[in-house]
């Protein structure tokens, strides 16, 4: 017996040419999620610059 899969975008059943998701939409939504930052996990440690002599 095999689970169905949900789409993690719109919880649609998934689609096997978009896995995970349920179409090219929800695809593009999370590439654009990804670029944009949203999966960012926060942390409270500075970037360090090389041009900042204090680093």
């Amino acid at each position: 017996m095999t689970r169905k899969k949900h789409c993690p975008i719109c919880k649609r059943e998934t689609v096997h040419e978009y896995r995970p998701f349920c179409s090219r939409r929800c695809a593009d939504r999370d590439l654009g999620n990804w670029a944009a930052g949203a999966y960012a996990i926060p942390t409270n440690e500075r970037i360090s610059d090389p041009h900042d002599p204090d680093d």
